[in-house]
């Protein structure tokens, strides 16, 4: 029976596109929840027929997936979203539109047969040089990320999915990614009340399903110890302070912040003491992986580290989460309908820029590729994206050149680039597809495909 308890309190991932021995085996005995990610993906066709193998055994599976609708996309992994993505919508600032924005996300996820998103972003993007949020915030003030928030959970739970605001109690004032280290916020408690808690304290308003832990250190709060790990957070702040009743969901346990020095089994052992309900161990899980979480949990229990409450507590929550949020029907198709929010509005453009647009020359893109943070992968994005970027070399004599990069920053090769370009003869302009850290000509904000797509527009060109 513990074993059983124990498997209903994680989330599991796995290698490749069809579903691997272990992992039926494990839900049959009771696992909670499979997340899907961006190696998991072959097309709309094989995700359809994939979820459809895994509910086979188990229909009250809740199958997760982080679809933030713009950089961050699975659905979308070969491709690009179609959605603008949470930065753009901000500054568009129409909460009707982003509640469009994640009603057409969840309607997709849905017709697939996926009953949670873990979305939206929640996070303030207050350091402009943070690696791992950027673009994939709402914005820089606590009133307008907590409105397109409640906008968003609205919009998907609406449909029929459940949303998981997050991440917990902050990530945007950090200038580390927890993927590969341990990030600190060093606010005062009265900064963190003002702004970081304020999006979480809107969307548990709204009625967020789930809340997803940051692997971050809040010094004002819990000195070295990591959100995720931290009772007075979840159960202090979270469950007491702002009244959350819902799933508490882990970020990613295999990730540096979480693991790094104590390894995933122990990680989850002190999630689960410190309140967390359902525990996200990656993308890479194997069914070995799987029996040394479990057996770590259960170790935990028989010498009285992690109490056996807890861990019927957590099993409880995740059940009546998987109630709530059923899969009644077998996916459907579904077709994305067009995208007409005036995307090009959000963008920041310069005089400098603005002068480039208004020039006769024929217009060309060249884009620069630039490593990308594991949140997001190796997703296509800006122009290139959807067919329109040229090589350098094959850059018209006669064209006017805007360069396409993603984190501009002083020691980017685009800049070397834009002065070959410039001694060539070609007026050139730079275009940050992303957060702006300065120097860019034009900021889109984002650098999905249907971003691209209105950046393309914006300069003039055809796909």
């Amino acid at each position: 029976m513990r074993r059983r308890l124990v498997l209903g309190t994680v989330m599991a991932g796995f290698e490749g596109t069809s579903v691997p021995a272990w992992l039926h085996e494990a839900y049959a005995a009771g696992l909670a929840s499979v997340c899907l990610h961006g190696p998991n993906m072959a097309g709309p066709r094989t995700l359809s027929s994939l979820c459809a193998s895994l509910r086979a055994g188990r229909p009250d599976l809740l199958i997760a997936i982080d679809e933030e609708g713009g950089d961050v996309t699975r659905v979308h992994y070969l491709e690009g979203s179609p959605e603008p993505g949470n930065a753009v919508l901000g500054r568009l600032d129409d909460t009707r539109l982003t509640r469009d924005s994640a009603a057409r996300v969840g309607r997709e996820l849905a017709a697939h047969g996926i009953n949670l998103d873990l979305a939206p972003v929640v996070d303030i993007n207050s350091a402009d040089d943070n690696p791992v949020i950027g673009a994939r915030s709402f914005g820089i003030t606590a009133a307008a990320v907590g409105r397109h928030s409640a906008a968003w959970v609205a919009g998907l739970q609406g449909v029929g999915v459940a949303a998981c605001a997050k991440h917990f109690p902050g990530h945007g004032d950090t200038v580390v990614d927890s993927h590969h280290g341990l990030p600190r916020t060093t606010v005062p408690r009265e900064v963190l009340d003002e702004r970081e808690l304020e999006p979480f304290r809107v969307a548990v308003d709204a009625g967020v399903a789930c809340v997803m832990t940051s692997h971050i250190v809040v010094e004002a709060i819990h000195p070295e110890v990591p959100a995720t790990f931290s009772e007075k957070l979840l159960r202090g702040v979270l469950r007491q302070d702002l009244g959350f009743g819902g799933v508490i969901v882990s970020d990613a346990l295999d990730m540096a912040g979480a693991s790094g020095a104590i390894g995933v089994p122990e990680a989850a052992v002190r999630a689960l003491a410190a309140g967390c309900d359902l525990l996200c161990l990656g993308s890479r899980t194997t069914g070995s992986a799987l029996e040394e979480v479990v057996d770590a949990v259960l170790a935990a229990v028989a010498k009285g580290r992690l109490a056996e409450r807890r861990l019927v507590e957590a099993y409880g929550r995740v059940a009546r989460l998987a109630a709530a949020y059923p899969v009644t029907s077998p996916p459907s198709p579904w077709t994305a309908g067009p995208l007409e929010l005036g995307i090009e509005r959000a963008f920041e453009i310069t005089g400098a820029a603005r002068s480039w647009l208004a020039s006769a020359a024929p217009p060309s893109v060249v884009q620069v590729e630039t490593e990308s943070n594991p949140a997001i992968g190796t997703v296509p994005w800006g122009p290139a994206a959807i067919g329109a970027a040229t090589d350098p070399a094959a850059v018209p004599k006669d064209a006017k050149v805007a360069v396409a990069v993603r984190g501009l920053g002083a020691g980017h090769p685009a800049w070397d680039l834009c002065e070959r370009l410039r001694a060539r003869g070609h007026r050139t302009i730079l275009v940050e597809c992303g957060w702006p850290r300065g120097g860019a000509d034009i900021v889109t904000f984002g650098g999905s495909a249907a971003v691209a797509a209105a950046l393309v527009r914006l300069l003039g060109m055809s796909t």
